[in-house]
């Protein structure tokens, strides 16, 4: 099915991107999470770090703000022989917190321009829509930064950081993710340590890559509403462990969460598809639950690849008989609302 966007459905989505945030809540746009590297061979196979850019790209499209998002285990990270990414190795002590102190600290001056702003609570959303700023939600992908201490947690709030992806691809210290045999049995005990510590800062938990059992257990132990940022949902597609089934993604809307739709072309063919999973998780989620992330600048084969694009998706959904209060929720508002409720 590919129902063509109407000029009148780019009207309304241009009309939607102007009253409310567009938010992107998983991305590492420019490949952010270079920053600072230099000159290195995973620089130079990766492309090099282009994060200013993509501050421009942000900027010159409808969204407001995006998640600039660190990859924690990017050092040990290598291509598995089935093609997938794994990790090639442990870290050895210190690597991951120094590795994650260089990346933040080119976040965080990034967004210290005059043409960024961090967001720290709900209401920088709107503040840089309305002082034509990128907002930048600063995330990181994993929780190997913290090599199994709390005591880095703290300090990497106080800089800015607002959510974080407990598990990547790397095993960790806080639980089983979803493309490795299971190893914990679910959250760890340390993982729970951070959950709580994490809802007692104001952070949001992010359990994309987390496999079931983790995430029920996050879900239990949380006071707060949790997030999935990036993924899909199985009903259409062949089995794959980064899916969720139905029961897992209404576990994470009852919590008051949101599940970011996710454009990976290992289970999407085009931007019509993408369109299509929206849609279906709306109808297995709730339309207050489903949001978009794009994994910008770091997915595989992506359907959607750049933020000019997100004008055409609000069109498209449009098209498709959606609601323009369902549009404007997906879109923005349902991440606006859990940054609200979680930081503040």
């Amino acid at each position: 099915m590919d129902s063509r966007p109407a000029p009148a459905h780019f009207e309304t989505a241009r009309e939607l991107a102007l009253t409310e945030p567009w938010v992107d809540v998983h991305a590492h746009p420019g490949r952010c999470f270079l920053g600072g590297m230099g000159d290195s061979p995973v620089a130079e196979m990766l492309g090099g770090d282009a994060s200013s850019d993509a501050v421009a790209a942000v900027a010159a499209s409808a969204v407001t703000a995006a998640s600039f998002a660190t990859v924690a285990d990017l050092l040990v990270l290598g291509v598995s022989p089935e093609g997938g990414i794994s990790a090639t190795r442990d870290f050895e002590p210190g690597e991951a917190a120094a590795d994650h102190e260089r990346q933040l600290r080119a976040l965080v001056e990034l967004a210290g321009r005059p043409d960024t702003r961090m967001i720290l609570t709900a209401a920088d959303y709107a503040a840089s829509q309305q002082e034509d700023q990128v907002g930048m939600l600063l995330c990181a992908e994993g929780g190997d930064f913290l090599e199994g201490s709390l005591e880095g947690l703290a300090p990497a709030h106080n800089r800015g950081l607002r959510s974080v992806t407990l598990v990547h691809y790397h095993v960790n210290e806080l639980g089983d993710i979803q493309t490795e045999p299971a190893r914990h049995g679910g959250l760890t005990p340390f993982g729970t340590e951070v959950v709580e510590a994490m809802n007692e800062l104001g952070m949001i938990v992010d359990l994309a890559h987390a496999t079931w059992d983790v995430t029920r257990m996050a879900i239990d132990v949380s006071t707060d509403p949790v997030m999935i940022s990036h993924s899909h949902l199985m009903n259409r597609h062949e089995a794959h462990p980064r899916l969720l089934t139905d029961e897992h993604a209404r576990a994470v809307a009852d919590t008051g969460g949101v599940i970011g739709a996710w454009p990976a072309g290992f289970a999407l063919v085009d931007m019509e598809d993408f369109v299509t999973e929206i849609i279906e998780m709306i109808d297995v989620a709730g339309s207050e639950h489903v949001a978009v992330g794009t994994d910008m600048d770091a997915n595989y084969q992506p359907v959607l690849t750049d933020y000019d694009q997100f004008e055409e998706l609000a069109a498209r959904l449009l098209a498709r008989g959606t609601l323009p209060d369902t549009v404007a929720r997906v879109m923005g508002r349902n991440m606006v609302r859990l940054t609200r409720d979680v930081c503040g």
